[in-house]
Order: structure tokens, then C-alpha cells, then sequence
């Protein structure tokens, strides 16, 4: 079993910064792409970041140049560094990861989600 746990959200003010994590524990093999999305109320989920083994990156256009996505491969865990945030970054942010378990399966897990909320 795989699990994926964020960490990290929390109430901030418009401009202000929030890091988050994701770390990913279990029956894990290798981890090929991790990524961030988000889901805002009323809406559906979206990309924010996402990032490769060796470390190629894309984004979502909204959050290019404010947000950076990270890993850390030997800890199995993701950070987003989310700088000048926006009332309209506002949403549950979810860590994703594409991975192979130590059993040879390849799946895509999701974390619990944390919030984010960004006051104007």
C-alpha cells in the first residue's frame, strides 16, 4: 500500500507565500512523475505543477513564475513553493504520484488534499 501525505496549507494574505509538501511512504518501487492539482469550490480539479525523475518541470499557465515545484527523490517527497498568491489560488491542493510499487505495478495514488486559502 501506497500512501501520500501533504502538508503545509494553511490561511495566508494576498502576496504572501505558503510551501507545501507531499511525502510518499509504503510499497513504493520508484516514483516516475509527482505532481500538484487543485480544486477550487464549484470547480474541477487542475494541474498546477508537476515534475520528473530528472527533474523536468511544466506548470500551469496561471502559476508560472510565482509557483515552483521540487523533489526530493531519495526522501520520495514533492514540495510546491507557492510566492505571490492570489485570492484565486484559493482551493484544495492534492499531491499526485506515477509510480512503480516494490511488487512491479504501475499506479497513480492521490494524497488527502490540503487547503490553501488565500485572503484579499
Amino acid at each position: 500500500q501506497v500512501q501520500l501525505v501533504e502538508s503545509g496549507g494553511g490561511l495566508v494574505q494576498a502576496g504572501g507565500s505558503l510551501r507545501l509538501s507531499c511525502a510518499a511512504s509504503g510499497n513504493i518501487g520508484s516514483i516516475t512523475v509527482m505532481g500538484w492539482y487543485r480544486q477550487a469550490p464549484g470547480k474541477q480539479r487542475e494541474l498546477v505543477a508537476r515534475i520528473s525523475t530528472t527533474g523536468r518541470t511544466n506548470y500551469a499557465d496561471s502559476v508560472k513564475g510565482r509557483f515552483t515545484i521540487s523533489r526530493d527523490n531519495a526522501k520520495n517527497t514533492v514540495y510546491l513553493q507557492m510566492n505571490s498568491l492570489k485570492p484565486e489560488d484559493t482551493a484544495v491542493y492534492y499531491c499526485n504520484a506515477d509510480l512503480w510499487t516494490a511488487t512491479y505495478a504501475y499506479n497513480n495514488y492521490w494524497g488527502q488534499g490540503t487547503q490553501v486559502t488565500v485572503s484579499s
